[in-house]
């Protein structure tokens, strides 16, 4: 989960992303990303949260972006039915 609202601390969020991703136990792992506050009038959207957090240039892992309100309910099942089909289709294999 990435608060979308925090401009100033995308980068960092970013960085530690990447790190763990680095990790091997994590080399097949699926990404889900939830751009959350999209309540808020100030937050990125889900186009800015991925570009940032350098999603589009993960091209050998499944990943997905949802924008999510934590507060208002927005978005939290849409992203956890993904994650649940991205799991059962990578066990599927």
């Amino acid at each position: 989960m990435v608060d979308s609202a925090d401009r100033a601390r995308i980068s960092i969020a970013r960085d530690e992303l990447h790190a763990m991703l680095e990790e091997e136990e994590l080399r097949d792992a699926v990404l889900l990303v939830m751009a959350n506050k999209q309540d808020l009038p100030d937050a990125l959207n889900e186009a800015e949260v991925s570009d940032a957090l350098g999603l589009p240039t993960m091209r050998n892992r499944q990943w997905a972006i949802f924008k999510t309100s934590a507060v208002k309910g927005l978005g939290l099942m849409e992203s956890i039915d993904w994650l649940s089909n991205a799991v059962q289709s990578v066990k599927g294999h």
